[in-house]
């Protein structure tokens, strides 16, 4: 499946790749190089502890240049009155009659346990489009799923609290 990234995922994603190109890699790189300076590479903890990094930050930078190529370009805008990207939204759960506040993300930016919900999520799937007063169903799977109620919607766009996740 593609990933849908916004305009500002796509520019975070490539500075992430540029900081790894020049900067990790040069470090990473001389980590080996001094390592491998120390001697007898068989019982080099050191050396192989260099290379695993190095190839994990080379590893990383492939994932998400591939990443990028095969990602789909969203737009974050929405209507004003209705749940989309970048907008916190409050829900009256029905079954708990409790009240829960969540920002509506790109899945490459999802992070439940902040509140992060993405689009690709039950949750996210759920809301988007609707708006407030709307009752809507919330699928977990084929044999459950709950009611809630859209009471709140906001525009929240934070760049602070935009930081895309390491996988």
């Amino acid at each position: 499946m593609r990933e849908r990234l916004t305009k500002s995922d796509v520019e975070k994603i490539e500075r992430e790749i540029e900081h790894r190109k020049l900067v990790v890699r040069k470090e990473a790189i001389e980590a080996v190089k001094e390592a491998r300076a120390q001697g007898d590479l068989s019982e080099n903890f050191e050396y192989y502890a260099a290379k695993k990094e190095k190839n994990q930050n080379e590893s990383r930078i492939r994932y998400l240049e591939r990443m990028l190529k095969t990602a789909e370009v969203i737009s974050e805008e929405s209507k004003e009155d209705e749940v989309g990207l970048n907008n916190t939204v409050t829900l009256f759960l029905e079954d708990d009659e409790e009240e829960e506040t969540y920002r509506l993300v790109t899945s490459i930016r999802g992070n439940s346990l902040a509140g992060l919900i993405s689009t690709e999520s039950p949750i996210g799937k759920a809301i988007l489009g609707h708006k407030v007063g709307d009752r809507v169903y919330i699928k977990v799977n084929d044999d459950f799923g709950y009611y809630a109620v859209i009471k709140k919607i906001e525009n929240t766009q934070n760049e602070e609290e935009d930081k895309i996740r390491s996988f």
